[in-house]
């Protein structure tokens, strides 16, 4: 979670919530870093726009407006789709953000209810997610390791990778995220929460050997890039298809994943970049050509597409990434 929290004013009463700075368009595109006809796309589209109004007044958007924009900026540039990412914004509460663990959360149908309660101390904002989501939900935010990954394995034993990862894990990991853009709270839960995942997918993909006389598949992150946790989602995916893989983790420097593609030749190389700062064309326009040639597939939010080297793909998704890695296999 590297973004920077918007903080605006005091802490929870309503007095100082009323003191608070009001701000306008512009001023709020500046401090998300969007144009302020985005803005103005999303009120008009999602209804994220400012929530009060003195007649004869321009309208300003208050914190607790801003704590949801920036939940929606995050999420976009995560990979989440406008709407979805609209959804999770919109079930923030509209108070204004501070310090108290007492400011109320949604529960499922809407009502605000208290952050205090149940092992851990605390909710998680989940409108309209089933049982297994909910109770990943209740673990991670109990700070259960034991729960976590009993859950995880389960679900995935019983859904699939792909499954567990669409439809369990991220809608959690988007809720931790959002609900740590409008609080400033949480990074212990995400770290929990990934860690665990890691586990078990890591499990999953370690019982798939290569098979003798096929290149191998190369996952990394890269330069300066340390959420790697989508690698291991990749990686148990194709080993549920009967591909084993090399993952060289987070953060590999690009001489070294230079090194690795000309020491391996790989049928495929997959680079993930989930933060903009991250992703460099430079690393992937610097990498060997090889004889076969290696595909080259990138993932991720970080990446700008129309910068890309020609021989670059870009996958969408887990289950596009599976598909163009298969590709490269059957070539």
């Amino acid at each position: 979670m590297d973004e920077q929290r918007i903080a605006e004013g005091g802490g929870g009463s309503s007095s100082d919530a009323s003191l608070a700075p009001r701000l306008t368009v512009a001023a709020v595109a500046h401090r998300l870093g969007v144009a302020p006809a985005t803005l103005r796309t999303w009120a008009r589209r999602y209804g994220l726009g400012p929530s009060e109004h003195e007649a004869g007044a321009h309208r300003r958007y208050t914190p607790a407006d801003v704590a949801r924009l920036q939940t929606m900026r995050r999420l976009t540039l995560e990979g989440v789709a406008p709407a979805e990412a609209a959804r999770v914004a919109l079930a923030l509460p509209l108070v204004e953000p501070g310090p108290s663990d007492d400011a109320p959360l949604p529960d499922r149908e809407g009502r605000l209810r208290s952050r205090r309660g149940g092992p851990g101390g605390r909710v998680l904002a989940l409108p309209g997610a089933d049982g297994a989501v909910r109770g990943l939900g209740r673990a991670a935010m109990a700070l259960d390791a034991h729960a976590v990954t009993a859950l995880v394995r389960e679900e995935v034993a019983r859904s699939g990778v792909l499954h567990t990862w669409d439809h369990v894990l991220r809608p959690v990991l988007v809720a931790v995220g959002a609900r740590w853009a409008a609080t400033g709270e949480g990074v212990e839960v995400e770290h929990l929460l990934s860690d665990c995942t890691a586990v078990v997918l890591r499990e999953i993909a370690s019982a798939v050997p290569e098979l003798p006389g096929r290149r191998p598949v190369v996952l990394s992150c890269a330069p300066e890039e340390h959420h790697a946790l989508p690698l291991h989602a990749l990686a148990a995916g194709l080993a549920e298809r009967g591909v084993g893989v090399r993952t060289l983790g987070p953060a590999l420097p690009a001489a070294a994943l230079q090194a690795a593609v000309r020491r391996t030749g790989p049928a495929a190389l997959f680079v993930w970049s989930q933060l903009p700062g991250t992703a460099d064309p430079a690393v992937l326009e610097a990498l060997p050509v090889t004889r076969p040639p290696t595909a080259v597939v990138v993932g991720g939010p970080g990446w700008a597409p129309d910068r890309l080297p020609r021989r670059v793909t870009v996958a969408a998704d887990l289950p596009h990434a599976l598909e163009l890695v298969d590709r490269a296999l059957g070539a």
